[in-house]
């Protein structure tokens, strides 16, 4: 390609150095260089003017440190009147601060954008961002890219029956990017979600505490009676409110089950228009009827309030799956969250009730990946983990955009395995940060038989080396091909689309 040069940063210069052999050129000289204090230095040693520049930099251990030096690298094409200069980061730093977790917190991620468009960035190329709404960040054009096509490549042509797997997201969180994912594959897909452990009951008992309170409305100690009959009542060991009956008093109903006046008219009620105590009420009426009829009908069929088989529970401690009859933890998630001042806290309920703040919401931080791994390693705290969907003898995909600790990994997968009863696991994300001995716990982990990643962040070559488990799939041939469509001018369409075998 005339007029077009592609300089290499220092965190992937093996990258590349694939990316330019796909195009049939070789990367621009630059001196990259650090001085005894650290600061960094960046000279170009070939001429950019009226150049088409592409600078690619993407994360690595030392991230602030890369940051600077694509910074650095940008401005100095710049200063030597590049035509366009275009940043290309298969990772992009910082992604997962893309808003506020905290009323003081930072939005780095937009201030990193910021920093790209003053140095002199006209354009950006990345892959996978955290979240997607982040372009919006930047004044100039965003093109992110997907692996997903080049994942479900290699799906198709390396794993056996992938017809019958299942592609399963680790968190709330990832549901969008693994439907996306099972759609190209016409795959089902499931998810794994971790909660604090609660106990059962709890949260009709905290409304009823709660509406204690306030001035009771008639109805309502109606409802209450009802919950806590079937909460306390003989089959418990403990006797019922009204000691007398074997039943609460009911609502007086007519034929149809609508609520009427005992001496009177039926009360007029609209179902566009009915008040939610209204609702209520003529839901305990209707559902009364209908123990009546049970009781009537003896020969009918057995009522069955069991869960569906596709949602499976499994216990939690210091972060692995433990059976149903291992000795429990000093306190369980919900307990080491209470507070007496804050009783409400107890129960999914306290979000009707919690206080909110002046600017919207709860005003409550949202716990980060290294904050979640201290919790899911805590030996006093236990989770309940549910798997959502029929893994059954079926090979599982858990997908997600990057890998940076293992405790979530190996926590779904044991899930999978253990409750689900899967076949194989296969964890998949688009970005291998590894932290720390992140590679080395997966590997070790027996529910797990492969971890597929993309080489959008620096392996070091000792861990890839000892981890049998490890599959990378190369993107110099995407990249590369964004690269020469962005210098052309042409569609960037076709790199989102999903190829045939």
């Amino acid at each position: 390609m005339r007029g077009t040069l592609i300089f290499a940063g220092s965190s992937c210069p093996t990258l590349t150095g694939k990316i330019c052999e796909n195009l049939g050129m070789a990367p621009a000289d630059a001196e990259l260089t650090q001085f005894s204090n650290g600061e960094t230095s960046v000279r170009i040693l070939t001429s950019v003017r009226e150049k088409d520049v592409f600078v690619v930099q993407s994360g690595s251990p030392k991230i602030n440190d890369t940051i600077m030096e694509l910074l650095i690298m940008i401005s100095a094409c710049k200063g030597g009147s590049a035509n366009k200069i275009t940043a290309v980061l298969p990772y992009f730093p910082y992604s997962r601060q893309s808003k506020k977790k905290s009323h003081r917190g930072a939005i780095t991620a937009r201030m990193l954008a910021n920093l790209l468009g003053v140095a002199g960035v006209k354009h950006v190329i990345t892959v996978d961002l955290h979240a997607s709404q982040m372009q919006g960040f930047f004044k100039c054009p965003v093109d992110n890219l997907h692996a997903e096509p080049l994942i479900a490549r290699w799906i198709r042509h390396n794993v056996p029956n992938w017809k019958e797997a299942v592609v399963v997201s680790k968190n709330a969180g990832g549901t969008k990017r693994v439907t996306s994912l099972a759609d190209a594959l016409k795959l089902n897909f499931g998810m794994v979600t971790t909660d604090k452990k609660r106990g059962t009951n709890m949260t009709a008992s905290m409304i009823m505490n709660h509406l204690d309170g306030i001035e009771r409305h008639p109805l309502l100690d109606s409802i209450s009676n009802q919950v806590r009959t079937n909460s306390s009542g003989p089959e418990n060991g403990i006797p019922s409110a009204d000691s007398g009956h074997s039943r609460p008093s009911r609502p007086v109903v007519d034929a149809q089950g609508s609520p009427r006046r005992a001496n009177g008219p039926p009360l007029r009620t609209s179902n566009n228009a009915r008040s939610p105590l209204t609702r209520a009420q003529t839901t305990l009426s209707q559902s009364s009827a209908i123990d009546e009829l049970d009781e009537a009908e003896l020969d009918g069929p057995e009522y069955n309030d069991r869960r569906a088989h596709e949602v499976t529970h499994g216990r939690l401690v210091q972060g692995h799956i433990v059976p149903d009859d291992f000795p429990s933890p000093a306190t369980s998630a919900a307990d080491a969250s209470i507070t007496e001042e804050d009783p409400m806290t107890m129960s999914h309920a306290s979000s009707f009730f919690a206080p909110t703040h002046a600017l919207g919401g709860t005003g409550a931080d949202a716990p980060s990946s290294d904050e979640e791994e201290e919790i899911l390693k805590n030996p006093k705290v236990e989770h309940m983990i549910t798997l959502v969907g029929d893994v059954k003898n079926r090979t599982v995909f858990i997908v997600d955009d990057m890998i940076d600790k293992p405790g979530s990994w190996i926590a779904a997968a044991e899930t999978v395995v253990k409750r689900g009863f899967a076949k194989k696991v296969y964890c998949i994300a688009t970005h291998a940060v590894f932290g720390a001995d992140c590679l080395e716990q997966m590997q070790a982990c027996d529910c797990i038989d492969a971890i597929v990643v993309t080489n959008s962040y620096p392996i070091r070559e000792d861990k890839a080396r000892n981890a049998s488990k490890l599959v990378v799939l190369d993107l110099s041939f995407l990249l590369a091909e964004a690269i020469r469509r962005n210098h052309y001018g042409e569609s960037m369409s076709p790199l989102f689309l999903h190829m045939g075998d």
